[in-house]
This record gives structure tokens, sequence and C-alpha cells, in this order.
């Protein structure tokens, strides 16, 4: 069972992973220090590769039996992903989620972690190398901020609002071509809406109340186990597009998170309605 010292820990080392490889390389990458991985915006830099390889590295050395999932791993080796489910222990790793960013110097990105047992997601770190702090969540005790002087507050999503009150975040560019129209035609609806290309900053937003939803179609492990689960604690609720459950087994039918239940299901059919 993960503890709130195995937390601490590993909240510590990416951290450290972001002070020796990451915060050196923002805005000081070289044109050779980027590189284009499935499309102009999904990159990976030399700072997600080394950070990846520290964090890793340290995790096997303290838990030598534990299975570590990185998204650069994953890149060379997508059979990785196959023993996630049945592991005893694993470390899902975003080394710098918001590369795109991160690659063009602008500060919004993090680093994430989820700690899985048995299939199961029971802790979620997301750390602000810019800011300096992190939220985390173990399941089953709430949420919370915590600086680097160890002084912690818990946080909490949105309170309900009407549709007409409500913003999020959407991944529009990445739905199929008639939810693609869709949902662009009905962030309308809402208040205000945004996306920072950054799952991190995202969830961050989310779960501690400045936004009410964000939403989903590309469903990499370590872009959303850690966040859910931070949400969750935060009295969130989420779930795949068709109300199914999200787990670290699934890989397609969307995603979105709300304040409650009632809430995603009006932001679901409110995002996907057709004119």
């Amino acid at each position: 069972m993960v503890s709130n010292d195995d937390l601490t820990w590993m909240a510590e080392l990416m951290r450290e992973a972001a002070k020796e490889e990451i915060l050196p390389r923002f805005r000081n990458l070289g044109a050779d220090d980027i590189e284009q991985k499935t499309s102009s915006i999904d990159l990976v830099t030399q700072a997600d590769i080394l950070a990846e390889k520290l964090m890793t590295a340290r995790i096997k050395q303290v838990f030598p039996d534990a299975l570590v999932v990185g998204e650069e791993a994953y890149s060379e080796d997508p059979s990785i992903l196959d023993g996630l489910a049945a592991a005893e222990l694993a470390f899902v790793l975003d080394p710098v989620d918001g590369t795109f960013n991160f690659a063009r110097g602008i500060p919004l990105f993090g680093v994430m972690c989820a700690i899985v047992e048995n299939g199961v997601t029971m802790a979620g770190i997301i750390f602000d190398p810019v800011g300096d702090n992190w939220i985390y969540a173990r399941r089953g005790h709430g949420a919370h901020m915590r600086w680097v002087d160890g002084s912690t507050k818990p946080i909490a999503v949105s309170e309900p609002a009407p549709v007409g009150e409500m913003g999020g975040s959407s991944s529009w560019y990445y739905l199929e071509p008639d939810l693609k129209e869709k949902v662009l035609r009905n962030m309308g609806n809402f208040k205000t809406g945004f996306g920072f290309r950054c799952a991190a900053h995202e969830y961050w937003l989310a779960a501690t109340g400045g936004c009410h939803f964000v939403m989903y179609a590309k469903l990499n492990p370590w872009d959303h186990l850690a966040g859910t689960l931070i949400h969750q604690e935060a009295g969130g609720y989420h779930a795949r597009f068709d109300g199914s459950a999200y787990d670290c087994t699934t890989l397609d039918g969307g995603l979105l998170a709300a304040p409650d239940q009632a809430s995603w299901t009006v932001i679901r059919d409110t995002l996907f309605k057709t004119a």
C-alpha cells in the first residue's frame, strides 16, 4: 500500500529530475535537442529522455521489482504497457507533460507520476517545476497542494453551475472529424474555453476549482492516471464519453472530468449535441 512517505519520496524525485535535467534546458534547447514523434505537435526533447532515465533508475534502486512505464520508454517499446494492469507495483511517468510548450519556451509544463497497484491507481502527483510545488492524492485520503517547505492545503473542484456559467478545456484537435465539428461549435455554449496543450496544468486547474471540466480524446496512461485520481479525490467525477469507467487499461473512448456526475452528463450532452 502506498504510504505518505512513498508519495513524498516520489515527489522529491520528480523535483530533483526537474532541477537536474528539465529546467536547465528550458529556453536553452538546441535544434538537435528536439525531435518530432508522430506529428508537429508531438515532440520529444533531451529533457524528456534524460529526466525519465533519471527517475526510472532511481525507482528501480528503491523498488527493484516495480514496473516503470515511462512515455519515452513506451515510444521505444510499446509492449511495456502489456504488464501494467497485472503489476503488483507500477510507476507511470510523464517526464515532461506539455513538451510542445516546453520546446517553445512557454512555462506551462509539468512532471506527472501515477503509482498503480494491481491495476488500480493508488496515488498521483503533478509537479510544477516553474512554481516549484505540486498537487497530489492518495486513494481515499483526499487531494492536496504541497509547497517545498512542507506546508499543505486541501484542494477541491469547482461547485456545479449552469452550462452558461461553466468553463473548461477540450483537446478537440485529437477528436474524429464529426465530433471535432460538434465540439468546436458547442464550446460556445459555455462561458469560457481554453486549451493549454498540457494535461498537467489542465488537471491542476480542474482539481483546484479553476475550471469546471477537462475533456480529452487521446488517452495515454501517463497523461491521465495521476490527474484523474487527484481530480476524483478533490471531489470530482470522470468517465469515458459513453459513461463507462476509465482505468489503466483504457486507451480509447475519450475522457471527461467534471465537478460531479450530474454536471458530467450535462457537459457531455452539451459538447456533443447535434445542432
